[in-house]
């Protein structure tokens, strides 16, 4: 059952991440998390991330922006770094409260609530009309690198900024989704170096048919999307992130993810 429903999961976000440059990890860790310890089931998800990125770099990595990449992508990992130190810091906070949703018991820790926050105020004004409805500027991509960077380190959300910030550098939907996996790649490289000896390799040994299964499942969405991103609109990607944006944003508020 597990194998299902984890490659399930598996080819269905990361056809919607291709577009929206976000969501593969934020769906798949809490359903690997439903089958194995939350330990197991984070660093299990950090390899079908890392390895979809990688395949999605031989897809698309030809057409990205370089000029975006190097604004955007120096700074977002040095701050990774930082990020990712500052998570040992701070995991130990207590939540900020705690509720019950149809028996689950549900917590908020601090960081959730504030990179939920963040995101929120990013996706409105991407969603919002009027004079308000422009994009940031592509003046603010080092300051989106070092958001970006930061925010994944810390919480592993740096897809929903750096999406965020990319709409407004003026690229198209092809250099959009080569620019967003170029730079996913160069942060997680960079985070997972702080976060390797954290589990260690035992994750690998311990599940690798399934680990493969949901890589090749990733593997396979990731292909789909290609194909249909000929046919959409840089205005349907626009809208399909600012919607995604709301709904991440909204389930970290909530403490649902």
């Amino acid at each position: 059952m597990e194998y299902l429903v984890i490659c399930l999961t598996a080819l269905a976000a990361s056809g919607l991440t291709l577009f929206s440059g976000f969501g593969l990890g934020t769906v798949l860790a809490p359903v690997m998390a439903l089958f194995f310890p939350v330990e197991t089931a984070v660093a299990a998800t950090a390899v079908v991330h890392f390895a979809n990125n990688l395949f999605k770099l031989a897809l698309f990595g030809r057409r990205a922006d370089l000029s975006v990449v190097l604004r955007f992508g120096i700074p977002a990992m040095l701050a990774s770094l930082a990020g990712a130190w500052a998570l040992v810091r701070v995991s130990g906070l207590p939540p900020l409260y705690r509720y019950t949703l149809y028996g689950n018991a549900l917590e908020v820790a601090p960081v959730k609530l504030l990179v939920g926050v963040l995101i929120l105020f990013f996706a409105v004004r991407e969603l919002r009309g009027g004079k308000g409805a422009r994009p940031h500027p592509a003046s603010w991509l080092p300051l989106g690198g070092i958001v970006s960077g930061f925010f994944g380190g810390l919480s592993g959300n740096q897809g929903a900024f750096r999406s965020a910030f990319l709409l407004g550098a003026g690229l198209g939907k092809e250099a959009f989704v080569a620019t967003g996996v170029v730079l996913a790649c160069l942060v997680d490289a960079a985070r997972l170096t702080v976060y390797a000896g954290l589990t260690g390799p035992g994750v690998l040994r311990g599940n690798p048919g399934l680990i493969a299964a949901a890589t090749l499942s990733a593997f396979l969405g990731a292909f789909i999307g290609a194909r249909v991103l000929g046919k959409v609109t840089i205005t349907a990607v626009r809208r399909l992130v600012g919607g995604m944006l709301v709904t991440l944003a909204a389930a970290l508020c909530l403490g649902l993810v």
